[in-house]
């Protein structure tokens, strides 16, 4: 198969599942009520079904991206935002805004939630950086530990201001509540995602290693710098506006550098496609298991993304004993 038509057959797939989950739902919106004129299948398309479905796309594929990201600045396949502690740390910046600041706009409270989440990816790398590795699980397992110490702060906080509601919402990604006016700023990590590709070479020559980076004529310091800010901020977004969405930074990374390699040029569209289609695939799992109830995305990524997680540990077990 030649990768043109690959690329057209993913393409083709993409638009299938998107199609599917446009009509997929509580609500009786078919071809047939659309052509027939029906007002209200016409507005809950517009207003809830469409929005819903961009805002898959956009937060499946740019979530992907980050993680395929922050592996490449780690230099280990094993972590992405979800596992380090950079989502827990925005949610603990949003919840900060919401005791202490709840009159902010939305863009200022994403500005927060970006620094928190920016101030713990460094706190990793600075604990990677003191914690001697012999093993390339050590890597996530320092993550989810600083995530769970972050995380059981946020808890208490959340605890004391009787919020524990709210928080729980934030870090479960949960699509329902997706309608037109309330998912733009998801376009903004659309943006990031972009500039990712245009700058995918540096961040290629990144994975080699700071030395091999250096030796090379590249900034590694300029380029370490805006892959944080673009870890960070997509992070933010996402928890923001739809929630968290865990494992899928790791999990679409790892089967897409099987299938086509390292190469993060030629990887990334890859990269961006099996995200948005993964998350597209668990959206339309978590409304049909149950309908007409809906299980949040996150309990299903949650489900799969720990499973193939599993897998992919237990596929490199004698490389990681």
């Amino acid at each position: 198969m030649t990768h043109r038509l690959a690329v057209s057959s993913a393409l083709a797939l993409l638009a299938a599942l998107a199609l599917a989950s446009v009509f997929i739902g509580v609500s009786d919106v078919t071809p047939a009520t659309l052509w027939r004129g029906d007002g209200h299948a016409r507005d809950l398309l517009t207003l809830s079904r469409l929005p819903r479905t961009v805002a898959i796309l956009l937060a499946g594929a740019s979530t992907a991206v980050a993680g395929v990201v922050m592996q490449l600045l780690v230099r280990n396949r094993f972590v992405e935002p979800s596992t380090v502690g950079t989502a827990e740390s925005a949610g603990l910046g949003l919840l900060v805004v919401t005791i202490w600041a709840p009159a902010m706009a939305l863009p200022g409270k994403i500005a927060v939630a970006s620094g928190f989440a920016l101030a713990g990816t460094a706190l990793f790398l600075a604990v990677l950086r003191a914690v001697p590795l012999r093993s390339v699980v050590t890597v996530p397992l320092v993550g989810i530990m600083l995530g769970g110490v972050i995380g059981a702060g946020t808890a208490y906080l959340a605890f004391r201001y009787d919020l524990m509601q709210t928080l729980s919402s934030w870090l479960t990604g949960d699509f329902s509540g997706v309608m037109a006016g309330r998912f733009e700023l998801l376009w903004l990590v659309g943006a990031l995602t972009i500039v990712v590709y245009l700058v995918a070479d540096r961040f290629t020559v990144v994975g080699l290693g700071k030395d091999t980076a250096t030796s090379l004529g590249l900034g590694y310091r300029g380029v370490l710098a805006l892959g944080l800010a673009v870890v960070s901020v997509t992070s933010a977004v996402v928890v923001v506006v739809v929630g968290a969405l865990p494992f899928l930074g790791l999990v679409v990374p790892n089967v897409v550098s099987m299938l086509v390699g390292d190469n993060l040029r030629r990887s990334l569209p890859w990269v961006a496609l099996g995200g948005a289609a993964l998350v597209l695939v668990c959206d339309v799992l978590g409304r049909v298991i149950r309908h007409p109830f809906e299980i949040p995305i996150g309990v299903v990524m949650g489900v799969v993304g720990a499973a193939v997680f599993l897998w992919l540990l237990l596929r490199r077990a004698p490389d990681v004993g």
